[in-house]
């Protein structure tokens, strides 16, 4: 993929609220498709956000059902609950890194899926950590039947990183003509395995769900053997950009993105 794009602005925004955070990345969508992004920085370039959630947060794909989740519960556990604007199924962020990457590309999506998750597991392999691509595609029939299917780690897609058989990323897309979307969640613990606890079945106990979800997804930490912190991520996804894309790399301050997003009315609270 080195070549496809001039340049990429890595910004690391922190901690923000869900609805901000989705706001976001919707935004970023905006300003791709009305130009505002390239006539600033290149037309050929794109940009990678890292950021985390504060308050924590449930975020459901854009077509699923919001019964799947008890979302009185959710709030009485000071948890947000938000739609993403891509699809797929229900992810808890809380200990964890989460990226998005917006471009304009002809490129397919399964092209940009796979380059991003080089990017990640180039990284990981500077904290000891060589995830490998899931080469075959999930079955959402099969997946449909048990009420751990709600949640978007118990299965893997193409091209998703996964150690020892065991997801490590989630990530999802959208496309909006050819400004596409692609977002995911990097869990720094196991603390993402407590969704188990806010998804709604007569069939089975949450500390069951859990226990599912244990065989099907590993966190970052458990995977090195020693905590990785946010902190220690983001200059290392930030140097394999650079070499994985072939691109310049420009580090943008959250001022600098509010001051883009403001002119869209927008801003990060």
């Amino acid at each position: 993929m080195k070549g496809v794009f001039s340049s990429v602005c890595c910004i690391d925004s922190g901690p923000s609220s869900g609805n901000c955070n989705m706001d976001c990345d919707r935004m970023l969508m905006r300003a791709f498709a009305t130009g505002a992004f390239q006539r600033l920085f290149g037309k050929r370039s794109c940009v990678w956000r890292c950021y985390g959630w504060e308050p924590e947060a449930v975020s459901l794909g854009y077509n699923q059902n919001p019964a799947d989740i008890d979302i009185e519960l959710c709030r009485a556990d000071g948890i947000d609950v938000v739609v993403r604007p891509t699809g797929g199924r229900a992810v808890l962020h809380a200990d964890e890194l989460t990226y998005s990457f917006v471009a304009e590309t002809g490129r397919s999506n399964a092209d940009i899926y796979r380059m991003v998750h080089q990017v990640i597991a180039r990284s990981l392999g500077q904290v000891g950590v060589f995830p490998d691509f899931c080469r075959t595609q999930f079955d959402a029939r099969q997946r449909s039947v048990s009420p751990e299917a709600v949640a978007c780690f118990t299965a893997s897609a193409r091209y998703e990183l996964q150690v020892g058989g065991r997801k490590l990323v989630g990530s999802a897309q959208r496309r909006s003509g050819s400004v596409l979307l692609q977002h995911g969640s990097l869990p720094l613990s196991e603390r993402h395995r407590e969704l188990a606890r806010y998804i709604r079945s007569d069939r089975e106990s949450p500390a069951s769900i859990a226990r599912r979800m244990n065989g099907k997804t590993v966190s970052l930490s458990e995977a090195a053997g020693r905590e990785v912190g946010y902190r220690d991520l983001v200059p290392l996804l930030i140097s394999s950009l650079g070499k994985t894309l072939g691109a310049e790399t420009v580090v943008m301050r959250r001022q600098e993105l509010e001051g883009l997003l403001q002119g869209l009315s927008f801003s990060i609270h």
